[in-house]
């Protein structure tokens, strides 16, 4: 029966090895190298190869066709020294990858040798049990989540339309929110702004709002406007996020919202209703129509009641 350093050499006949100064190399010239990081999670948190992708031996098997879709692109495993990646990029082969690969050395090497490293952000473990639903998604998993945790959205309007929008982006885990209302909370909203309650009537809705994402998730920075969304402002408060919802009940701001999205190249996610009938569209500035463009002018008033 053979020892582990007999398996080991065996192994490592049958795959192919690579150095960090190739991988290295390699990445400098931008060939589609993917780069697989098979350590730990605990050993991860201490650096990784800039753009590597982290996928730990005890869920290997199971979830590399998900991380690494493409059988034939080029694969490097690492993992700490060279051991773990050599059966790895075994695994790799069998699976059918045809360019899999072991870093010799592992991290300690790349690192000594004084090569660029990147410290990822990682879950904490509350965050690890909060999110849990969405990194078992592999369409998510840990990376996903965190992109999440680091994304800005703004919602403008946080009455029926903006109220749900805002309860779900917050209960995702959308880092940073921001609520665009000028209105107070009554009592007829409660039927349904479900973001609302009766302690919150003739409140502020976006200090409302805020209060009721801080409870549900504290992971959130929620950013209040309490103010109406206009062209004087639109460019400033849009400014500084990665996605618009427009939650708003009115022609005239929906059209700044278009008009400034435009302008910015921001994508717009809008919603609009009228008693049972409903519509949502996402518009991505010059990858598709806007708002614009299906509706040059706004309907007359009869047409569209508020």
């Amino acid at each position: 029966m053979a020892n582990f350093r007999e398996l080991l050499n065996e192994v490592k006949s049958e795959i192919g090895e690579t150095t960090p100064e190739d991988v290295r190399r390699r990445l400098e010239e931008g060939e589609d190298v993917q780069v697989l990081d098979v350590r730990e999670q605990d050993e991860v948190e201490g650096g990784m190869l800039p753009g590597a992708r982290h996928l730990s031996r005890g869920h290997f098997e199971s979830r590399v066709e998900d991380v690494v879709p493409d059988k034939s692109a080029p694969v490097v495993a690492y993992c700490a020294s060279g051991v773990r990646s050599v059966f790895a990029a075994k695994t790799l082969t069998e699976l059918g990858y045809e360019h899999a690969e072991s870093m010799a050395g592992g991290f300690t090497r790349w690192r000594d040798l004084g090569y660029d490293i990147t410290i990822p952000r990682v879950l904490d473990a509350a965050q690890r049990d909060r999110y849990s639903r969405h990194t078992l998604l592999p369409e998510v998993g840990e990376s996903g989540q965190i992109k999440l945790l680091e994304s800005k959205v703004l919602c403008i309007g946080a009455g029926g339309l903006g109220s749900p929008a805002l309860l779900y982006l917050a209960a995702a885990g959308v880092g940073t929110i921001g609520i665009v209302d000028a209105d107070v909370v009554e009592a007829s909203n409660l039927q349904r702004q479900v973001i609302h309650d009766t302690d919150h009537i003739e409140a502020p809705k976006a200090e409302s709002a805020r209060d009721a994402i801080t409870k549900l998730n504290p992971d959130v920075d929620v950013v209040v406007y309490q103010t109406r969304l206009d062209a004087s402002n639109a460019r400033d408060i849009m400014g500084g996020y990665d996605v618009i919802i427009d939650g708003s009940d009115n022609f005239d701001t929906r059209y700044v919202i278009n008009d400034t999205a435009v302008e910015l190249r921001k994508p717009v996610v809008h919603g609009s209703i009228f008693r049972f009938e409903g519509m949502a569209s996402t518009f991505i500035p010059f990858e598709g129509p806007c708002y614009r463009c299906l509706y040059p002018e706004a309907p007359p008033p009869e047409l569209a009641p508020t």
